[in-house]
């Protein structure tokens, strides 16, 4: 199964990062990707963190807002798998909104939900974030099941970026593919991206598709990107360092079997 992991330089105005990104899933998609991820936050990375409250949508399944319409209709028109990176749905809190994964089918159908559970903070002096200020955090792990052109039913899980600093999520999500959209700082991106991802496939012995903002922002922030793809035995398939682009790689349903197989792991676990 082919997968792509869309990396976008997200701008502080909808339109054009959306027109970007319709270009991303097109590229994807002549490409023969099945599954496309787009980034956390791909449609809007404010001048200032309370921006997202004003493109925030509610939740509607067969309707939406314009951001659930972009990824539904996408969905239809390229056949794909869409993994929706990571929008603001509105909440009963005016003031705070979730950091939500949708995911649509080939049809343009939602088929998963998933709100962002671990909310990120870091203060190293000089750069500053608290998403607690504008984010409420999700409640559960969420996954799908994706029946791939392979004839393998592919369990996929979800995460957003700094989900991926907890362990015990993944171990629960009991995946063959992880997802990870991301917008991780450049301090932390350059000390800890890699190696957590590559952690991740190698501990659950599953593929992992990272996608994430890469480069200088309009509101002066500096994303790490390194969009990336790593199979089970943890090598780096495919990665994409900085700016717009498409990271394409193959998910071999023989090769994830045959290292659960080999080292069976999972299998061994006593706690």
């Amino acid at each position: 199964m082919k997968v792509a992991a869309l990396q976008t330089v997200s701008e502080a105005s909808v339109a054009p990062n959306l027109e970007r990104a319709h270009g991303l899933l097109r590229e994807a998609a002549e490409a023969g990707a099945e599954l496309a991820l787009l980034p956390e936050h791909f449609a809007l990375l404010g001048k200032k963190d309370t921006d997202k409250l004003a493109i925030a949508e509610p939740f509607a399944p067969e309707a939406g807002g314009p951001l659930q319409q972009f990824l539904r209709e996408s969905a239809r028109e390229f056949g794909l798998w869409l993994v929706g990176g990571s929008i603001p749905v509105a909440t009963d809190e005016p003031d705070h909104v979730t950091n939500t994964t949708l995911v649509y089918s080939p049809e343009g159908v939602c088929v998963a939900r998933y709100d962002k559970l671990h909310l990120f903070r870091f203060d190293n002096g000089s750069e500053r974030h608290d998403e607690t200020r504008t984010l409420k955090p999700g409640a559960l792990p969420s996954g799908f099941w994706l029946p791939s052109a392979d004839g393998h039913s592919w369990r996929v899980g979800l995460s957003i970026c700094y989900d991926l600093r907890f362990p015990e999520l993944y171990r629960t999500l009991g995946a063959d593919l992880l997802l990870v959209p991301s917008a991780f700082t450049v301090p932390t991106g350059r000390a800890h991206w890699e190696v957590l991802l590559r952690a991740r496939a190698i501990e659950n012995q599953a593929y992992v598709l990272a996608a994430g903002q890469g480069g200088s922002h309009e509101n002066g922030r500096e994303t790490w990107g390194h969009s990336l793809a790593a199979d089970p035995w943890g090598e780096v398939l495919a990665l994409r360092e900085t700016g717009w682009g498409v990271v394409l790689a193959d998910c071999d349903a023989k090769h994830l079997d045959d290292v659960r197989r080999q080292l069976p792991a999972l299998q061994h676990r006593v706690l």
